[in-house]
């Protein structure tokens, strides 16, 4: 029997990007999955012949080798994502939905491709990723008032907190498990008012955020802000989050997280002003470990040797 397997990135959008596949065409299907840094994830799929695999919200660039060799295997790819891709497969049993607009995410390809289907699951998940409004635009034809769509960005929001941490262990729930505790529900509402998971996650994003307040940042200036957090779990899963919030405290200046890991070196991420997109992936591509989108991107391990570099890089393609 041919295998569907199903290989999504741990944060908000790629959960939420699968729920609504999984909702519109409900398959038990084998899940691969990690922590929101944890991309290249589809060599850990032991392809077979015919296997049927979805992919969804991590960079083609980084599974390229890993794809080739799925389709020589004999497996069919279907892919969804808005990272830069690098050159997209040529082959027949490649299916390609990809899309580097800053304006859109996996989650709305996904949207797109249903033809609306799950539309409130897409916008949930753009509003984690930061796309507010985009979340907004798209969410136009629900009629939503401010208090449902306030509450759409909190279960968003509270998804992609959850997503972030160096392992598992730093996570409240291993994204595959509360993937099937999301794909209980077909009304993201019902989350919010019945979910245990999403009052544990909403407290653990308050506390994570009340810690970072007391975070200064090493480096202000006009072009944009560097905020350099401790090595401790707190920090790991709030770093995202408080990127997306710095970003929209100051939509014209960009700004970097750099979280401290225990062995040396930092965890970062990159938010381009909220007033001009571009530039967070050119700055991470060029270290061995990042990538990313045009508004948002990251680096997964930058040694301390680096750090001159990097805010330097920084400060070049944002002066301000």
């Amino acid at each position: 029997m041919n295998r569907i397997i199903d290989v999504f990135n741990g944060d908000a959008d790629g959960i939420c990007a699968l729920h609504q596949l999984r909702l519109a065409d409900p398959v038990d299907s084998m899940l691969v999955t990690g922590p929101k840094r944890d991309i290249s994830l589809v060599k850990r799929v032991d392809v077979q012949p015919g296997d049927r695999i979805t992919v969804l919200d991590i960079a083609l660039s980084k599974n390229r080798a890993a794809v080739d060799s799925a389709l020589a295997a004999g497996a069919s790819i279907r892919y969804f994502d808005h990272h830069q891709p690098g050159e997209i497969p040529d082959h027949p049993q490649f299916e390609a939905h990809i899309d580097t607009s800053p304006e859109t995410c996996t989650s709305l390809l996904v949207n797109e491709y249903l033809g609306g289907a799950h539309l409130a699951w897409a916008v949930a998940a753009a509003f984690g990723d930061n796309l507010a409004q985009a979340a907004r635009r798209a969410a136009e034809p629900l009629g939503f008032d401010e208090r449902q769509l306030a509450r759409l960005q909190e279960l968003g929001e509270c998804l992609n907190y959850n997503g972030y941490g160096e392992v598992p262990a730093d996570l409240h729930y291993a994204p595959d498990d509360l993937y099937r505790i999301i794909h209980r529900y077909r009304d993201p509402f019902d989350v919010v008012a019945h979910e245990p998971a999403f009052k544990v996650l909403k407290d653990g994003f308050a506390a994570d955020l009340e810690k970072a307040g007391s975070a200064r940042p090493e480096m202000d200036r006009p072009g944009g802000r560097i905020v350099v957090l401790p090595a401790e779990k707190w920090a790991r899963r709030i770093s995202g989050v408080l990127g997306n919030r710095l970003a929209e405290s100051s939509p014209g200046q960009a700004h970097a997280v750099l979280t401290r890991k225990p062995e040396g070196g930092f965890v970062v991420s990159v938010r381009a002003p909220l007033a001009n997109k571009a530039g967070a992936d050119e700055i991470c591509s060029q270290f061995e470990t990042g990538g990313g989108r045009k508004g948002a991107a990251g680096i997964n391990h930058l040694p301390e040797a680096e750090f001159d570099r990097f805010v330097s890089l920084f400060y070049t393609v944002y002066k301000g």
